[in-house]
């Protein structure tokens, strides 16, 4: 018997999903039957969002909450006091173009300016990306060998996994080449939005890393999740990253104790540790996302109550100038 060869298994074109994240808001809400009157294009920050993502978003539901997350609403342009364009100093912790010094030990480098989703509540929304993301990984060592305390790089972004392969992967073998470095810290919102881009090269270059590998993903919310999602997580975990989620408590979108803590479990079940639950950063235009600080202690006691210690995310928020970030429960004078 003659056994026909099975045809090979092509990578999916993530780059192509990537482009076609690029669409107008009367779109994306015609897509979900809802009318544009819900949305008004920001040309200084586009929607962008992936398709994978837009299918998660429930049909007909205008408070769904992944879609309001991506969703340019006229509460953008709404100024209000205290909310600015670099809410959490990074101008100030530049050290060489596209290079942030901010805690002991770390060293942020902006990879690109690109991300796969933009979030209405991104601090770094009016970040001048044209003169601060692009490191050549030709200057990373010398910039790095001017930083003696350093042992773990971050690459950040916009989203480090929008870059292609070459570059990707010429930014790690950079890092490799210091011998101070331990640890490599990828924090990328692209496992979750645009699973396709955990490919089998991607993982196989990570497994291959001399350096210990931390993946922090950006999941806000239970939905976002799927079976795509968990099966890139799955080949991250298989190629030995260790992964840590990072959320932001948004109003109207995750600021109740059932979706933090469905949250947490759906996290733990995809083997993602909750890491993270961030106050918001308070960017320009993102006022109508803020949770108090008394709600969100409120919010974060009852998630204590109710899980283990090792799935409560830490309730943190960024101060310009900290050491590191600030705890809430410590302000509210718990331990």
């Amino acid at each position: 018997m003659i056994h026909a060869n099975p045809e090979p298994i092509q990578e999916p074109d993530w780059q192509a999903e990537l482009r076609a994240a690029n669409l107008r808001s009367d779109a994306l809400l015609a897509a979900l039957g809802l009318p544009a009157s819900l949305a008004t294009d920001v040309a200084a920050f586009p929607l962008r969002v992936p398709p994978g993502f837009l299918a998660r978003m429930r049909h007909g539901d205008p408070d769904d909450p992944l879609l309001r997350q991506v969703l340019p609403t006229v509460a953008e342009q709404t100024a209000a006091p205290g909310f600015c364009a670099d809410p959490v100093g990074d101008l100030d912790a530049v050290v060489e173009p596209g290079v942030l010094r901010k805690y002991r030990g770390r060293a942020l480098v902006m990879t690109t300016g690109a991300c796969a989703v933009h979030c209405r509540f991104c601090f770094r929304r009016a970040f001048p990306y044209g003169d601060q993301a692009g490191v050549d990984p030709e200057r990373l060592g010398p910039i790095l060998a001017g930083l003696p305390d350093v042992d773990e790089l971050i690459l950040s972004g916009g989203d480090p996994l929008t870059l292609a392969d070459r570059r990707l992967f010429a930014l790690i073998a950079a890092a490799e080449a210091v011998p101070r470095l331990r640890r490599l810290r990828l924090h990328t919102r692209v496992p979750v939005v645009l699973p396709t881009r955990v490919t089998e090269a991607l993982c196989a270059r990570l497994a291959a890393s001399r350096l210990a590998v931390v993946v922090v993903i950006h999941a806000n919310h239970p939905a976002e999740f799927d079976a795509t999602v968990d099966a890139g997580l799955a080949r991250l975990r298989d190629a030995g990253a260790t992964l840590l989620n990072q959320s932001v408590l948004l109003r109207g979108i995750n600021d109740d104790v059932a979706t933090l803590e469905r949250l947490a479990t759906r996290l733990f079940a995809a083997g993602v540790l909750p890491y993270y639950l961030h106050m918001l950063d308070r960017t320009a235009g993102t006022a109508h996302f803020e949770v108090d600080d008394a709600s969100a202690i409120g919010l974060h006691r009852e998630l204590v109550a109710r899980l283990p210690g090792y799935l409560v995310p830490r309730l943190v928020r960024e101060v310009p100038g900290d050491l590191g970030k600030q705890s809430l429960e410590r302000e509210a004078g718990r331990p």
